[in-house]
């Protein structure tokens, strides 16, 4: 299998993920691969034994200041978060990992990467509020397809 076969398949995996979302404002799934091998996978949701978003709603938040600032739902741990959190649980080093995503990641899952130690993110669709500098200055590597 080719690079880009292995990266579509991987991505595809990702967008399964994304299906299990349980904040109806994101379907986002995330994959991580080191050396062509799933090692962890996650999904936007609430945290175990909390209430899901599709069972009572989001949690929104918003930030005024001088301007106001849509911070989006609060009840989720985004699909990042979620699959290195899982391979922490297990055990599981992430260190120069790849992480498939259905988006790109937010500026908290990207300092979360950088510690973990992921070395590169392949994504989907751009969210608007990535900061690529900042994941630039990370050495996050970030692709699209």
């Amino acid at each position: 299998m080719d690079k880009e076969d292995q990266n579509n398949l991987f991505m595809d995996i990702a967008l399964l993920f994304g299906s299990c979302s349980t904040c109806p404002r994101g379907k986002v799934g995330a994959v991580i691969v080191r050396e062509g091998r799933i090692i962890s996978t996650g999904y936007n949701g609430a945290p175990p034994n909390m209430p899901h978003c599709e069972d009572i709603g989001c949690e929104y938040e918003l930030v005024f200041g001088e301007e106001t600032e849509f911070l989006g739902c609060q009840r989720v741990v985004h699909a990042e978060a979620n699959a290195i959190a899982w391979a922490a649980r297990q055990g599981i080093s992430v260190f120069e990992a790849t992480m498939y995503c259905t988006y790109s990641p937010c500026k908290k899952c990207a300092y979360l990467m950088s510690s973990a130690g992921i070395k590169c993110v392949i994504y989907r669709q751009s969210y608007d509020r990535t900061p690529w500098e900042i994941m630039s200055s990370l050495g996050i590597e970030a692709k699209s397809i």
